[in-house]
């Protein structure tokens, strides 16, 4: 087998999860870096910071795949005046390939959502607001659990699976839970829409202070936070690489990116 070009890595998480798929905002793609070079092999990531790229060379890696975008504001100077200016730089002067699978695997089957799903153990699965301009994708999940559960027994199985430190819950609803609608990431943009089909609890990453009372009873809202909702992204990234490219060598980046902290 030949050269694996950098290229061909890209094209299949596109394939995976197209960039169509993206939100308006968001500046998924190719952050940084020459994409027709050979890959050596790839560093996996949430967020790409300086540690992070200092630990893809250390590795041999000429590619980061991120599922945050490091290239997100627009840019008038490059100066290294702040890390993500550093880190292209870096990037730059290293020859490393940056690139961002952000809201178009978020919103992609078989993509954070739908991991998220699957970790729950859902059936019935489908989106919770399908994309308008695609029947493939969607943002949110909404399912059914194969058994109702209480919701202090859900909430600590939530907490033990995604190795949650601190889970942010609003109050109890009195009652048990079937239907549970999710979105990985800042996701209570959702919850007016999950209400109305009727789930029982919302889980996400993010919620504001009034989100908690805007629920009154008629859902439960959990929140397990942002970066524990999505570390998923580097399996899910090892997976679509290992079906088109089994020999090719990823590393899951060891780095702990959580800008947030418990005391």
């Amino acid at each position: 087998m030949g050269s694996i070009y950098i290229r061909d890595i890209l094209r299949a998480i596109e394939a995976h999860a197209p960039l169509a798929l993206q939100e308006s905002f968001d500046n998924a793609g190719v952050q940084v870096g020459d994409i027709n070079q050979p890959a050596t092999s790839a560093l996996l990531c949430l967020d790409v910071t300086e540690a992070v790229i200092d630990e893809a060379i250390h590795n041999g890696c000429n590619l980061i795949i991120s599922h945050h975008p490091l290239a997100f504001r627009p840019f008038k100077s490059m100066t290294g005046s702040n890390y993500v200016e550093r880190c292209l730089i870096r990037a730059i002067k290293q020859d490393l390939v940056i690139y961002a699978a952000h809201t178009n695997l978020d919103n992609a089957s078989g993509g954070v959502n739908d991991y998220l799903a699957k970790q729950l153990g859902l059936t019935d699965t489908r989106f919770l607001a399908p994309l308008e301009h695609s029947a493939e994708g969607g943002s949110g999940m909404i399912g059914t659990l194969p058994e109702a559960e209480e919701e202090q027994t859900l909430l600590a199985r939530i907490k033990e699976l995604f190795r949650v430190d601190c889970l942010k819950h609003s109050p109890w609803i009195g009652r048990k839970i079937r239907k549970v609608a999710l979105c990985g990431g800042s996701g209570a943009f959702l919850i007016k829409e999950a209400m109305r089909q009727g789930a029982d609890l919302f889980l996400t990453g993010e919620a504001k202070y009034n989100d908690y009372y805007d629920v009154e009873d008629r859902l439960l809202l959990a929140v397990i936070g942002h970066h524990e909702s999505e570390i998923c992204t580097k399996e899910l990234f090892r997976h679509i690489i290992s079906e088109k490219f089994p020999t090719f060598a990823t590393h899951f980046s060891k780095v702990d990116s959580n800008p947030v902290n418990y005391l």
